[in-house]
């Protein structure tokens, strides 16, 4: 009954599900708590990669460099925010059976739903970019390969993602578990040798006024924010939260999205974790050291071991930066997919699709590398970073407004205090953005 009436607040009848061939095929274990939490862990640690990629190194590093710990405090709250958004979009799809492009193709005019369609490739081939750049240094920091040669080879993973999916959703989730937990392990590491100033750390994430203030700190701030809060996330999640086989009934639902909630809480722990690791460790080593002026993923490596002592640090910091661009690429390539498919009901192979998606990214980045070398790499990525932030709020809008509206949500809207928190993060993402807009063209 319920599920009538909230299929009753939605224009059109439902779509094929995007993902089809993994929609509904993991099963939920009968039994105690921890058995059904297992069951419905996965998706939040898919979601959690696109919060620790290569973006975000650039960004963290940048900050930390030069601004020591302050910008901790963007970090937290940007996890923050990450944590309630990324449960309503979690919310979407198991209420409503539709991903967020879908919803915003049900909802908007076709010109609207084909303008936010537009912007969120942009947003993705953003991240891809980040995606390939990221790698490719990785490659030539641990093998030499040329970074134009690396950014060709990376076009080559999208076999990876056609050999997993074809293996089942859980082999894949269970590859980026094991991709995350190397890059924690890594960043273990680095802070253990790094040796950070204890009380410095926790005073970083107390908010300050200067962050505002400095436009040099709110550009890599609200870099931060990008390439922490990630819009085709938010398109992502409300996919892949379908892949496990609960029931279309209250309770079923309800339940879904309590263990969908906590499996996406939890792996954000771990994106908080290294995200500030990152700046920590940039803060400890280059803050306060004549090297200030660190942005660039090379240099930091480069630094690390003469800086640090010991040569597994420049090592681990380029594992760490191989597996998280693979990491990214992975639900890169579903996000894209789902957007596609929801958007414009546009449905092609997973192949092609990343090809395409690859291409994009590929074609800016030899031409930066061509024309800049390594030195031009460090400023793209954050400039990736930044045009994820700013088409941020053509996706976070939608997804308030579908899961305050009583009439698609039914019994399962936000409750008030949830919709007032969304809203004002709405805002604070929009104004913010704005303000970026101003001081770089100023």
């Amino acid at each position: 009954m319920a599920n009538s009436a909230i299929d009753a607040g939605w224009r059109h009848p439902r779509l094929a599900p995007s993902l089809a061939e993994v929609y509904r095929t993991v099963p939920i274990r009968q039994g105690g708590w921890w058995k059904k939490a297992l069951a419905f862990a996965g998706p939040g640690y898919l979601v959690a990669v696109g919060y620790m990629d290569p973006g975000n190194w650039a960004t963290d590093l940048a900050g930390g460099a030069k601004f020591g710990y302050t910008l901790l405090t963007v970090i937290l709250l940007s996890n923050l925010m990450a944590i309630l958004l990324q449960g309503l979009a979690a919310k979407l799809g198991i209420v409503s059976g539709r991903d967020l492009a879908q919803a915003c193709r049900d909802h908007y005019s076709r010109p609207v739903s084909f303008f936010l369609w537009v912007i969120c490739e942009i947003a993705i081939a953003a991240c891809d970019l980040a995606e390939v750049i990221g790698s490719a240094i990785a490659l030539n920091l641990l093998f030499g390969i040329p970074l134009a040669w690396g950014i060709v080879i990376t076009s080559l993973d999208v076999l990876i993602v056609l050999y997993m999916q074809h293996k089942g959703f859980r082999l894949l989730e269970a590859l980026v578990v094991v991709l995350i937990a190397t890059i924690a392990g890594c960043f273990l590491f680095e802070i253990l040798i790094s040796k950070p100033d204890a009380g410095a750390v926790f005073a970083g994430f107390i908010p300050t006024a200067s962050i505002l203030k400095d436009p040099d700190k709110l550009y890599i701030a609200i870099g931060i924010l990008g390439a922490t809060v990630m819009p085709h996330n938010l398109y992502l999640h409300s996919s892949i939260v379908q892949t496990r086989k609960y029931v279309d009934t209250f309770e079923s639902k309800r339940e879904a999205i309590r263990f969908a909630t906590i499996d996406s809480s939890a792996a954000l722990m771990f994106a908080l974790f290294i995200n500030a690791a990152i700046l920590v460790m940039a803060a400890a080593t280059f803050h306060g050291s004549g090297h200030e002026g660190v942005a660039d993923i090379g240099d930091a490596y480069q630094l690390l071991s003469p800086l640090l002592g010991t040569g597994a640090a420049s090592v681990l910091f380029a594992v760490a930066l191989l597996c998280s661009g693979q990491n990214a690429t992975l639900t890169g390539t579903l996000a894209g997919q789902i957007v596609m498919e929801g958007f414009i009901n546009l449905r092609v192979r997973p192949w092609l699709r990343r090809l395409v998606t690859r291409l994009l990214a590929i074609i800016p980045a030899i031409i930066v590398v061509a024309l800049y070398g390594e030195r031009g790499t460090g400023a793209l990525l954050i400039l990736s970073q930044v045009v994820l932030s700013l088409q941020l709020s053509f996706a976070v809008f939608p997804l308030v407004l579908f899961t305050s509206d009583r009439a698609k949500m039914g019994p399962f809207v936000a409750p008030f205090w949830m919709r007032a928190t969304a809203w004002t993060v709405a805002v604070i993402i929009a104004v913010l953005n704005v303000w970026l807009l101003v001081e770089t063209l100023a």
